[in-house]
């Protein structure tokens, strides 16, 4: 390696980022809290301690949602900031280091290992928490590689960008604003969790309503009322059918066989015991085949479930609404060269060559692929381990992440 790639490495702290990554975990910032807002400020002064100039900012949340590609949200916020940091260089940056600074709520507590989901607890070489994977490990390895630039003294020739976003898990609205504020890079890097791979496409995913009617009628005499339940099944069905006929010949980039899923995640229906429910509400997410217009997928959904024979439906149709987060797919250009500069500063600091692959689940990378800067994803975790309580992460896997992250910014920047 070169004398500054070598420095920069030899600069990062493996110590002081498992302490970051354990403070950071422990700063409870559900999508939509204050805490949310708490932590784009500590990542600020992080930043600005790292030598980086940087942009805070408070969200115009009532400009960015009337815009006509809004991207949407599920949780309620009253504020939101944005946070963007950049080394000194000439032009535009060379390369954005991007991570969301918010998780998910912790579910039910007590299927927490000592009850505690933001303890960040340590076992060993893993780090347990809400967030630990999905994505404070990477929003800390962006940090660290910052911090070694620092420490080393190592002057870049083109700037190296870190972003910080808010509300990646409800839609986006963080990473739509950093673009729509004017902050660009001329390539991205989101670390969010691969284990091991580097993913150059996502699908995407769009939140629907479902609202299903019935005739309400007193329980002892139900077959004079029809129950929104038994209505439901048949449109479960058909979501299913569809789901197997969207996902035949899916790229092989995927490596799954169901990389668009189609899944119901709530359901309520009744008001009474003993009464025929007149109304059942289902919510769920659409998966977005890629390159695919969302329009489009939309009209499938929607044709499919028009098209369900029962005769109450043909009457009383399924009302379909797409509130919540739409995530379009997006895709790294074919044969850009982020891929293989990745690629090349993993294999020279862990010794293996990583594997290219896609991945079913929406994320930030649409929104900057679409506003023309050539992103992928590579990050400490597992996503299997993501929104579950049993997050964690593994420490090792972290410091080869912010070592080849490190590499990475030194080769494409440039070191004067």
């Amino acid at each position: 390696m070169h004398d500054a790639e070598a420095r920069v490495l030899n600069a990062i702290d493996a110590a002081e980022t498992v302490s970051l990554l354990a403070e950071t975990v422990r700063v409870p910032s559900v999508t939509g809290t204050d805490a949310e807002s708490d932590l784009q400020h500590r990542f600020a002064r992080l930043l600005t301690e790292a030598g980086m100039d940087v942009d805070v900012w408070q969200l115009d949340l009532a400009d960015l949602t009337a815009r006509p590609d809004f991207p949407g949200t599920e949780a309620p916020r009253t504020e939101g900031y944005g946070v963007v940091a950049v080394t000194q260089g000439e032009g535009p940056p060379a390369l954005a280091l991007q991570g969301h600074v918010d998780v998910v709520p912790t579910g039910d507590l007590a299927k927490w290992a000592g009850s505690d989901p933001f303890a960040a607890r340590i076992t060993g070489d893993v780090l347990h928490g809400r967030g630990a994977c999905d994505m404070k490990a990477g929003l800390v390895a962006n940090l660290a590689v910052a911090r070694a630039l620092r420490v080393s003294g190592v002057r870049l020739a083109r700037p190296l960008a870190v972003h910080c976003v808010i509300s990646e898990e409800d839609g986006g609205l963080g990473a739509f604003a950093t673009l729509a504020r004017g902050h660009t890079a001329e390539a991205a890097v989101i670390t969010e969790p691969t284990s091991g791979t580097v993913i150059t496409a996502n699908a995407g995913a769009l939140t629907f309503r479902l609202e299903i009617a019935g005739r309400a009628a007193h329980g002892a005499t139900r077959h004079e009322g029809v129950n929104a339940v038994e209505v439901f099944w048949p449109v479960f069905e058909a979501i299913r059918r569809l789901e197997a006929v969207r996902n035949q010949d899916a790229p092989g980039l995927f490596g799954r066989e169901t990389p668009y899923p189609i899944e119901v995640g709530t359901v309520r229906a009744g008001d009474w015991a003993s009464t025929v429910p007149d109304l059942l509400v289902a919510e769920g997410r659409l998966g977005v085949r890629l390159d695919e217009d969302p329009a489009d997928a939309r009209a499938a959904f929607e044709e499919a479930l028009a098209e369900v024979a029962h005769p109450w439906l043909r009457d009383n149709p399924p009302v379909v609404t797409w509130p919540g987060g739409q995530f379009a797919s997006g895709r790294l250009p074919a044969g850009h060269a982020l891929l293989a500069e990745v690629c090349e500063a993993v294999a020279d600091t862990t010794g293996r060559r990583p594997a290219e692959s896609a991945a079913p689940y929406g994320s930030d990378l649409r929104l900057y692929a679409a506003g023309g800067i050539p992103t992928l994803h590579y990050g400490p975790g597992d996503v299997r381990f993501a929104h579950a309580p049993r997050e964690q992460v593994a420490l090792g896997e972290l410091h080869e992440v912010t070592r080849a992250l490190a590499l990475l910014a030194v080769r494409r920047c440039g070191a004067l």
